[in-house]
């Protein structure tokens, strides 16, 4: 029997141990394989419906998942799929995997008092060297190292010691901090060691000749002193075997008990997974049961009501024979009386009927024409009126500003007199006293022609206030027919690109991000990426935190202009080309000129003729031409 066979023939829930054991032995046996390659691994229970290869990690959590989890999957898929968790963590978990790691290889046996340099370290001394140009030099540790890997030692790194007077002549040789490298450093050792050139040699050969000696470091060497001692305690610490061991036990101790508490919580969270999938499905056939016996309600009702409705029209077909024969009866002897009467008066009962419908048509279309033309005059009226007011509004304005110059000059020129008085009235004072009477009274016209000047100054004042205030209400009164301007635009359908309409300030042009993403990506993906990237940088130009300007000195003035050497403009120029980056910087532009402190949208009347704000009275006359045109056209 085939895997499909298998799949549709399900299994009871308490029959899913038994096979979940079968499909975990025929795994072992090998057939069918999971195992493709080093790192290649494939679900044999899902070849059916797709083809994927996983890595190991993904394989366990896809098992895992349909075992628990999948309501969707027979019972049978979740004990295959059990068996195939059960199948990786115990009998193909690679190296370096969680199992690995909790069973430590055993450390070699012997030497547990022995006192090392951990992480385990290697010495090497008499390495040949050569007096140059005022110091000792000697081989690099690359070379070094390249010379113990070729024999197998398989160190990390090789270290040269050098002090004032250059290559000291000895070296240090770092192994891996794991158990194999501890090997390796053993197996270096006793390499020395049997060729006569171990640490005992050293220290016992009177004449040590040109060959190297090497040994591994110890709790002696480690308190040596000198170069070699100071360089020792700078890279390790003194460690017996029993000390390595027991802290590695303390660490897989530490890791079991971490991963019993992850273990028991994930099983108390499928517990409470399990309780709440079970009061879901009692809940969910609950909710079954009574939607199938409202429906089976709703259908008798349905039929009750569908036999009374047929029951009613067969009544109704019945009452409407009966009516039909007695009309048809009647409409006999009527169309016998009349044949004669229609014979004569038809043709010129049916021309004046026609003539009069004519008649009442015209006089409609007349009416009609009359009252639109009328209509037409006001609106032509109240928009010409409309522009006369706003030109005539804006020439007042004009001439209220050089009034409020002159006024402000005067108010100055006042004000510097009033201080002359005041500053001559003072001088006065301290020139003369009470009894000089010439003094006093030019004192006296003095203070009085100050008094008039205060006079004058405040009734300045108030005009100027009163002015301003005149100005203010004339400015306010532009804006708002300004505004009703752009909401006229707006509501106005013009055919093809309008000189005069509505611009939004701060908009971001999306075609030339469409135009680059075409180039870059294919014609389905081009749109949906240049959607994206538009938002994106339409958030960008909203955020006020984002400021890409500097200010340089233009004729002696101040000016705020784009800094190109912004980071997020040259990625985008780099990234998507001139004209995206060049779209970007105008509607940034826009925005610092129209609301700098919002970064919101702003309307704006536009001459796209010209490229610039349009006036109110370009506004007006387009407006008015445009309504001439509509009115020909009707």
């Amino acid at each position: 029997m085939d895997q499909s066979s298998e799949e549709n023939s399900d299994i009871s829930e308490s029959e899913i141990a038994d096979y979940g054991d079968k499909s975990y032995e025929k795994l072992k046996s090998g057939n069918p394989k999971v195992k493709i390659s080093n790192d290649t691994y494939r679900c044999p229970f899902c070849l059916g419906k797709r083809k994927r290869d996983y890595h190991y990690k993904e394989l366990l959590q896809h098992a895992s998942g349909v075992s628990k989890g999948s309501s969707t999957r027979s019972v049978k898929q979740k004990a295959n799929h059990l068996a195939l968790a059960k199948f990786m963590e115990r009998d193909i978990a690679p190296e370096g995997s969680l199992s690995q790691h909790v069973a430590v290889s055993e450390p070699p046996s012997g030497r547990d008092n022995d006192v090392f340099v951990w992480p385990w370290t290697g010495i090497v001394v008499n390495l040949p060297t050569e007096y140059k140009e005022g110091r000792y030099v000697g081989e690099s540790g690359s070379k070094l190292r390249e010379q113990f890997t070729r024999r197998g030692f398989n160190p990390v790194r090789v270290r040269p010691l050098w002090n004032y007077r250059g290559h000291s002549g000895t070296a240090v040789v770092e192994f891996n901090k794991d158990w194999p490298g501890f090997n390796n450093a053993m197996s270096f050792e006793k390499a020395y060691e049997a060729d006569h050139h171990g640490k005992r040699d050293w220290y016992g050969r009177k004449h040590k000749g040109s060959s190297i000696f090497a040994w591994v470091a110890r709790e002696d060497d480690y308190k040596s002193g000198g170069i070699l001692g100071e360089e020792l305690q700078k890279i390790g610490d003194l460690k017996t075997i029993s000390d390595i061991v027991a802290e590695e036990d303390r660490k897989k101790k530490k890791l079991v008990s971490n991963l019993t508490n992850v273990i028991e919580i994930k099983n108390k969270h499928l517990k409470e997974m399990e309780c709440k999938f079970t009061e879901t499905s009692l809940s969910l056939s609950r909710l079954m049961d009574e939607k199938d016996d409202l429906h089976q309600a709703y259908n008798e009702k349905i039929q009750k009501m569908h036999q009374d409705a047929q029951n009613h029209i067969q009544r109704i077909f019945l009452d409407h024979q009966k009516l039909k024969g007695n009309l048809e009866s009647q409409m006999q002897e009527l169309e016998r009386r009349g044949k004669e009467l229609e014979k004569r008066e038809a043709q010129n009962e049916t021309e004046r009927r026609k003539l009069q419908e004519d008649r009442e048509k015209n006089a409609m279309r007349n009416s009609s024409l009359q009252k639109a033309t009328l209509e037409q005059k006001k609106a032509d009226e109240n928009v010409l009126k409309l522009a006369d007011d706003h030109q005539r509004q804006k020439e007042e304005l004009h001439k209220r500003i050089i009034q409020l110059e002159k006024q402000l000059d005067a108010k100055q020129a006042l004000e510097l007199e009033i201080e002359r008085l005041q500053g001559t009235l003072e001088v006065m004072k301290h020139m003369g006293g009470d009894d000089d009477a010439e003094v006093q009274k030019k004192m006296d016209s003095m203070k009085q022609e100050l008094e008039d000047k205060i006079g004058d100054l405040d009734d300045l004042e108030s005009l100027n206030q009163a002015l301003i205030v005149k100005e203010r209400n004339s400015n306010d009164e532009l804006q708002d027919a300004r505004k009703e301007l752009v909401n006229g635009l707006r509501d106005l359908s013009v055919s093809g690109r309008a000189q005069i309409g509505v611009k939004r300030m701060g908009d971001l042009d999306n075609k030339p991000f469409l135009d680059a993403c075409k180039q870059k990506y294919s014609a389905e993906e081009a749109e949906e990426k240049a959607v994206g990237l538009c938002s994106t940088w339409d958030e960008h130009l909203r955020n006020p935190a984002w400021h890409p300007f500097k200010i340089i000195m233009v004729d002696g003035k101040e000016q705020e202009i784009i800094d190109e050497e912004d980071e997020k403009l040259k990625s985008l120029k780099n990234d998507l080309g001139d004209e995206v980056c060049r779209a970007v910087m105008t509607a940034l532009k826009e925005m610092n000129e129209y609301n700098p402190s919002g970064r919101y949208i702003v309307p704006e009347v536009w001459n796209f003729k010209e490229g610039r704000k349009a006036t109110l009275k370009e506004g007006v006359a387009y407006i008015l031409k445009r309504w001439k045109t509509h009115k020909r056209k009707r």
